[in-house]
């Protein structure tokens, strides 16, 4: 861990950089991947699914006698908890559903939006270290609700061909409507392009790892749409005099825990706080089954003195963090002035834990600085917007000459035509 007390405003964009890697020859290797996907198809999915999972798979399509043997693999209590989730997260995304609102921005011009579900989705679910069936939830839910017509699931198969329960269980909630057992970079392509089996999508989402997003940046220039760009998941916490370390160590290890390659940073009023802090963190990481990991994410952690609220915030938004806890006294004086974040948590008892999973708001968060031109994952993100205008007698003549002369000040002379056509024809003017 690196601290910092009160450094100069010019080492801030140094001190917060994220870790980096070489990725020199990565786009190279992926494309090379993409391009199989494309010309071979199925052929190519088993062939890549065999060599970078470990598994010879007879068929792709997860069936429903898989989906019912996992559904009775998962305890009870397990079920109780993802209901909740799936709840609060419909609750909240259902009240983000866009209202038709018509608007006559001149007599006689009516404008207005129409928001239309995206028919086809994709879904990339990760299955390795960690078997993010939440993600499931988060993204399934408001695919569904937005009316999205296919649902189509990627998530890499075990040893033994099989999705993780939970998984299978989530997709099965939240509305999924095709699973297939892909992993990495055959996932993306598949639903990028389609194949014998997989459906061409026209919206991809999820994480993944530095493939997985290397194929969902290179499949985004010409043949279908991704969620954001992504990169290593982060955390920024926010403590002072009057945090409890115990509670801010938990927030900061429950992020460095995801990966090695996840970064925590600790903005802190004095020294001691850091001080408290650094302690409850060797207390808590030595029971952690995933302690590893999180050391070597600690590696990339940063904890930083600054004693000036003002210069407080300004750091926040320029790091522009995925997750903002702030755990002081004055969070909600802060929370008014941010500007960049993926998801804010204010207060001591609303760790980043709670969106994770189950108090309804997405985890699908931009990364790696995006947050300072991007949202998270809402129903928005499953729906486009199409505009709509009618407009009248009245309203073309009131508008009607401002659009010919701005046509022919632009030299686009049939565009003036469209107009001045019929205007004649309004005003009974002889041809």
């Amino acid at each position: 861990m690196r601290t910092y007390i009160n450094p100069d405003k010019n080492l801030w964009s140094d001190i917060l950089k994220r870790p980096l890697f070489d990725v020199s020859e990565l786009y190279g290797k992926v494309q090379t991947i993409l391009n199989e996907i494309r010309k071979n198809g199925d052929d190519a999915l088993r062939e890549f699914t065999e060599k970078f999972d470990g598994i010879k798979l007879d068929s792709l399509e997860v069936s429903a006698s898989e989906i019912t043997e996992a559904e009775n693999l998962v305890s009870a209590e397990l079920k109780e908890a993802i209901a909740l989730a799936a709840k609060n997260i419909e609750v909240f995304h259902a009240s983000q559903k866009f209202q038709i609102k018509k608007i006559e921005t001149t007599p006689g011009v009516n404008c207005w939006q129409k928001a239309v579900a995206i028919e086809k989705v994709g879904l990339y679910i990760p299955g390795g270290t960690a078997p993010l069936f939440s993600t499931v939830l988060m993204l399934a839910i408001p695919a569904q609700i937005a009316g999205c017509k296919e649902i189509v699931l990627c998530s890499p198969p075990d040893k033994t061909g099989k999705i993780h329960p939970a998984i299978l269980y989530a997709a099965k909630v939240a509305g999924v409507t095709q699973i297939y057992k892909l992993g990495g970079v055959q996932a993306i392509g598949a639903m990028a392009y389609g194949t014998q089996t997989v459906p061409q999508t026209y919206k991809i989402f999820g994480p993944g790892n530095q493939y997985v997003m290397a194929a969902k940046q290179l499949v985004s220039m010409n043949d279908v749409s991704i969620d954001m760009p992504a990169g290593p998941s982060e955390v920024l916490v926010v403590a002072d005099e009057t945090s409890n370390p115990a509670f801010v160590a938990s927030d900061l290890l429950s992020q460095a825990e995801h990966g090695v390659d996840s970064q925590v940073v600790l903005v802190a009023s004095n020294s001691e706080v850091i001080k408290n802090v650094t302690i409850e963190i060797s207390t808590q990481l030595a029971t952690l089954p995933r302690k590893e990991m999180a050391e070597k994410a600690l590696s990339n952690s940063v904890f930083i003195v600054v004693e000036n609220k003002e210069e407080q915030i300004d750091l926040i938004n320029e790091y522009a963090p995925e997750h903002l806890i702030l755990s002081t006294k004055n969070y909600l004086e802060i929370a008014e002035k941010i500007t960049n974040a993926g998801s804010v948590f204010l207060g001591e008892l609303t760790p980043e834990s709670a969106g994770d999973y189950a108090s309804g708001t997405n985890h699908t968060l931009p990364t790696n600085g995006w947050a300072r031109s991007y949202s998270g994952v809402n129903l928005d993100s499953f729906s486009k917007k199409i505009t709509f205008q009618e407009i009248t007698k009245q309203g073309l003549l009131s508008i009607g000459p401002a659009i010919e002369k701005m046509a022919a000040a632009e030299q686009l002379d049939a565009h003036k035509n469209a107009v001045t056509l019929r205007l004649k024809e309004i005003r009974k003017i002889p041809k």
